[in-house]
């Protein structure tokens, strides 16, 4: 049996142990998107972990659906950026960047010249951060969108072309494809949502088009063994509908990712959002069907984790909010420490409090010596 705490090798890149830490939107980034140093010590806190992946960077401004998130489209965020990739380096860590297309998801107010969010319909849904009619930052609904021309879908590979080319110039180790939860290429994916008659709508081959495109053309610039995605099947984030065709769909995609030789395919099971979950036998019919190194979050606490990975259901664990309260989650879980409950109150926005301050389990223990605490 396979221990979580091994090295593990992942498409050439060693990891130290199988644990990865996930893309958690933590929205810090306020001048300009740009990543700060605040963020790079919030990674490096965090390098225990075999692998991190990155906040959710959007590609463009065209991409982005909430305030504050460090983009990768500007050569000043790919400055900032590499301020985390250095940070995660010097402590032997491996990151990927999270690229990232919101779609419909978006609000007026963040979109260049007010312009209307892009998707696969003019269908609207979910909520966006941005501005609302006082110029303050707020939760809104997200804006009407209007449904992507044909030609103009080019234009949206060539940016997840060119975030690729700037992850890796911000030092990257390689890029995540934000194929989940009711973005972009979800919105495009579902059957239900999309109602397009062109190459991109109609047949489940059309409604993978476009995802597939975007890897295809992330691995053209940088390697498929830099380039993995994210997927989130059965998933209702964001008034995505329920549909028929979701199993099939999500195995021909699996079929399709198999022939690309990615460093990785991640699902993630949007039960731990409050969402109806994936069902578990979808995730043994996954992996029946891709071949590759599979990750899944979903929740998980060590015992499960280590579960799937003996059974060979997945080849690497992730989780998310442990890890924004306990910046040694590893060193934690390999030793039975106990957990220190994370504050939902200060995941997204505002400052240092709950993001760079939460101690690790020896910090903890040192302060409870001095201070002559039981």
């Amino acid at each position: 049996m396979a221990s979580l705490f091994e090295p593990y090798d992942l498409a050439g890149h060693r990891l130290t142990n199988r644990i990865v830490m996930a893309p958690m939107t933590r929205s810090r980034a306020r001048e300009n998107d740009v990543p700060n140093e605040m963020g790079a010590l919030y990674y490096r806190q965090r390098a225990c972990a075999g692998l991190i992946i990155s906040e959710g960077t959007p590609i463009s401004r065209e991409g982005q659906g909430y305030l504050f998130n460090p983009g990768i489209y500007g050569p000043d965020q790919i400055e900032g950026w590499k301020k985390t990739t250095r940070a995660v380096h010097e402590r032997g860590g491996l990151i990927f960047a999270q690229t990232w297309h919101v779609g419909r998801v978006s609000h007026t107010s963040i979109q260049l010249n007010g312009q209307a969010p892009v998707s696969s319909t003019a269908k609207q849904g979910g909520m966006a951060f941005g501005y609302n009619d006082e110029g303050r930052p707020d939760m809104l609904a997200a804006s009407t969108p209007r449904a992507l021309e044909t030609h103009e879908v080019k234009r949206v590979v060539g940016d997840f072309a060119q975030a690729a080319v700037n992850a890796r110039m911000a030092g990257f180790d390689g890029v995540e494809v934000h194929g989940a939860n009711g973005y972009l290429f979800e919105q495009f994916l579902n059957a239900e949502l999309n109602d397009r008659s062109d190459e991109y709508g109609g047949s489940r081959e059309n409604r993978c088009r476009l995802l597939l495109e975007a890897i295809d053309a992330s691995i053209e610039k940088i390697g498929a063994h830099r380039v993995g995605v994210r997927i989130s099947p059965y998933g209702q984030l964001f008034d995505m509908p329920a549909y028929d065709d979701t199993e099939a769909t999500y195995l021909h995609l699996a079929a399709e990712l198999n022939k690309r030789h990615l460093a990785y395919v991640h699902i993630m099971d949007q039960g731990a959002q409050g969402q109806e979950a994936m069902p578990r036998e979808f995730l043994r019919k996954f992996r029946d069907a891709y071949e590759g190194t599979l990750l899944f979050a979903g929740n998980l606490d060590k015992q499960e984790a280590q579960k799937l990975v003996d059974e060979g259901t997945i080849d690497l664990p992730v989780f998310g909010r442990p890890f924004t309260s306990n910046p040694d989650l590893v060193e934690r879980m390999k030793n039975d420490w106990p957990l220190t409950p994370f504050d939902p109150d200060t995941f997204y926005g505002g400052d240092a409090r709950g993001y760079v301050d939460f101690p690790t389990y020896q910090e903890e223990q040192e302060r409870r010596a001095r201070f002559g605490e039981g």
